[in-house]
């Protein structure tokens, strides 16, 4: 029989107490749901202890620190540690070893009821999966309870449910976490700022918040994609250039050829900044060209997998003159008078060929007296190179309309860009055609950039450079008999002669131009003293404006 009871004016605790009553006047009984029996707690834990190096377990407890808050916890509630469990790794992806074999262990069951001791929640589970499985194990009983220094926790279903809250806060976090890392990588990448690992060759500047040169390992960089370009290099050989660099691994050994790989086709020393796929341009100084870069890119092409090459001895002057029967000459030890020598002789390619054989000694001897036909007297050169210097300082002024022609286009491109990203987000492209056109402009940008570097000197300093090049050869020319090595007297007779060829025991070669005009007018004789000034041999040197001042000291 159902008896009403009015009450009025009664607070919260009273209405409650009330209906109670009137369940219990109907003999209505508690259902098992709402009764708040705690199951009887274990006595004997698994301890389970974790860190990783994600960037959202930073200021977590130590491992060491974690097993000593725990085994603190331990004897203070009476808990009995019956075996540790230790990782290091991530919790944001299920597949963790010590974890799962754990769980294992309980799943399979055990002799006596077992719980879980750990730190915090989050140590347990920052993913759904692993989360999913602690709470089922408590519901099958199987998982008898868990302990927590910083978290009360309690194995009933209200204690499940808060447990659920705090697994979903640890997931939530590592969730929202990386999307703020990568919405601020991305910030970074638009601002032209490098976000990941520095590449060798550069430091982190916190101030500038970017990547910048490291003078000794940029240049080491720099050394290595120039040699490697030449085509003379496999990856190994430049692995142990770049260690006589000073440059090696971890473990002191020169590095990987993987390594070397991966360093001579980063697009970072170009400032291209490659991220997902998606091209940005670097606001960092670059290391090297993007014509440096594509030519050691088609080098890695055409090297594929590289070979071995046969050593071959180092004979300098090989393959340098051509006998007068039209073969070429190469070179042979031969033993004599107690020593081994080195001896230049006809391939006789071409047939039978008498031409004697030439000590190499002797032919560097006269290839240095040829060469010195063209040494340029030091005060000659010296008032050359001033000259030089001047006329670099007075058109470098004059560069900058080109710099400008070059800044007006590099906004257009910009421009482009802009308007490239808002028709994306506007929905008016696609996002395969908005990653193309942007690989485009972005690899414009970088070539004007570029050309904004060295289209001044290109254009307004072109002939210097060369002329530059030409008197230094000259002054090479004088000091070749103090050459440290024969292959620096082989390069310099590559650069100056053509037509080379020994004939009887005699070197000889045709003097390119201008080369061939400098030693005529360095064999006339002297002029007479009172002899107008415009008559010094090198007076009709055929460079701009080269002698077009007075000079009365020649």
């Amino acid at each position: 029989m159902f008896i009403p009871i009015f009450l009025t004016n009664y607070s919260a605790f009273g209405g409650i107490e009330a209906i109670f009553s009137l369940a219990e006047h109907n003999n209505y009984s508690t259902p098992k749901y709402m009764s708040n029996q705690i199951p009887q707690q274990p006595i004997k834990y698994f301890l389970y202890i974790r860190k990783s190096t994600d960037e959202e377990d930073r200021q977590v407890l130590s491992l060491e620190a974690q097993l000593h808050e725990a085994k603190e916890f331990a004897e203070r509630e009476g808990l009995e540690i019956i075996d540790t469990f230790v990782e290091k790794k991530t919790a944001k992806v299920p597949g963790r070893e010590m974890f799962n074999i754990m769980l294992d262990k309980i799943d399979g069951g055990l002799p006596n009821q077992i719980g879980i001791l750990a730190w915090n929640p989050d140590r347990l589970s920052r993913n759904s999966v692993d989360g999913g499985r602690i709470i089922y194990l408590l519901d099958t009983g199987k998982l008898a309870g868990l302990k927590f220094p910083t978290f009360a926790f309690e194995n009933t279903p209200s204690g499940k449910f808060f447990l659920s809250i705090a697994l979903s806060n640890a997931k939530y976090y590592v969730d929202n976490l990386s999307e703020n890392v990568r919405r601020g990588n991305r910030a970074k990448l638009r601002r032209g700022e490098w976000p990941g690992q520095k590449p060798l060759g550069y430091v982190y500047d916190h101030r500038l918040r970017n990547i910048v040169p490291e003078p000794k390992e940029a240049k080491a960089v720099k050394k290595v994609f120039e040699e490697f370009a030449t085509g003379n290099h496999g990856l190994t050989s430049i692995a142990h250039r770049l260690a006589e660099f000073g440059v090696k691994s971890d473990t002191g050994k020169p590095r990987s050829n993987s390594a070397m790989y991966h360093i001579l086709t980063n697009e970072l020393y170009i400032g291209i900044m490659r991220w997902k796929g998606e091209p940005f341009e670097g606001k960092y100084q670059p290391l090297i060209t993007k014509q440096l870069f594509a030519c050691v890119q088609e080098v890695l092409k055409e090297r594929g997998k590289p070979r071995k090459r046969k050593q071959k001895h180092d004979f300098p002057f090989c393959g340098l003159f051509h006998c007068t029967c039209g073969a070429m000459f190469t070179a042979q030890f031969a033993r004599g008078n107690g020593g081994l020598y080195r001896y230049y002789r006809c391939t006789r390619k071409q047939g039978h060929c008498a031409a004697p054989y030439i000590q190499e000694q002797e032919l560097a001897r006269q290839m240095i007296a040829k060469a010195q036909t063209i040494a340029l007297p030091a005060d000659w050169a010296g008032e050359m190179l001033v000259y030089l210097e001047d006329e670099e300082k007075q058109q470098a002024q004059s560069a900058d309309a080109f710099v400008q022609e070059v800044n007006q286009k590099m906004i257009v491109v910009q421009e482009k860009l802009d308007k490239l990203l808002e028709g994306y987000l506007d929905g008016l492209i696609d996002e395969e055609t908005y990653k193309r056109k942007k690989e485009e402009l972005v690899q414009q940008k970088i070539t004007l950039k570029g050309e904004k570097l060295t289209l001044g000197q290109k254009r307004m300093s072109g002939w210097i450079e060369p002329t530059r090049d030409f008197v230094n050869t000259l002054i090479q020319a004088g000091k070749i008999a103090s050459a440290k090595s024969l292959t620096e007297i082989s390069q310099l007779v590559r650069k100056i002669g053509t037509n080379r060829r020994i004939a009887g025991k005699c070197a000889d070669w045709d003097l390119m131009s201008p080369y061939n005009f400098v030693a005529e007018s360095l064999a006339r004789p002297a002029a007479p003293r009172g002899e107008p000034a415009n008559s010094s041999p090198l007076k009709n040197l055929t460079f701009p404006n080269w002698w077009a001042r007075e000079e009365s000291n020649l």
